[in-house]
């Protein structure tokens, strides 16, 4: 877990390689963020409810956010994956079980590619 959170770390780090808060077209990558940001949600509710009792994961999604400087309507869409990350799993799990345990560890390798790919083909 660890590696992953240093791949996030390394993603939010080196910031978009679009800056630019307004695009006639989505970056190549937009579908990997929003994506990042459905898992972010995910994390910030499955970590939580398994004994993490941290915001690191919203923290991870402000990073992104700070990074990306998006213009309203696409903050508004990445923001609208993370809550929806996080609502897909409060409504199914209301308490740690091995499957929350196993979706955490699914979502965390799914990141850590995520991030991965978006940083080696885009990142400055």
């Amino acid at each position: 877990m660890r590696r992953a959170l240093l791949f996030f770390a390394a993603f939010l780090a080196t910031g978009s390689a679009a800056t630019t808060p307004s695009r006639a077209v989505d970056a190549p990558f937009e579908g990997s963020l929003v994506r990042l940001s459905e898992i972010l949600g995910s994390l910030h509710f499955l970590r939580n409810l398994c004994g993490e009792t941290s915001n690191q994961w919203r923290d991870e999604m402000q990073k992104l956010l700070d990074s990306e400087k998006p213009d309203a309507a696409r903050r508004a869409k990445l923001m609208a994956s993370f809550n929806h990350g996080y609502r897909s799993f409060e409504g199914t799990y209301t308490k740690c079980t091995a499957s929350a345990s196993e979706a955490i560890v699914r979502y965390m390798k799914e990141g850590e590619t995520l991030t991965r790919e978006v940083t080696g083909r885009y990142g400055n």
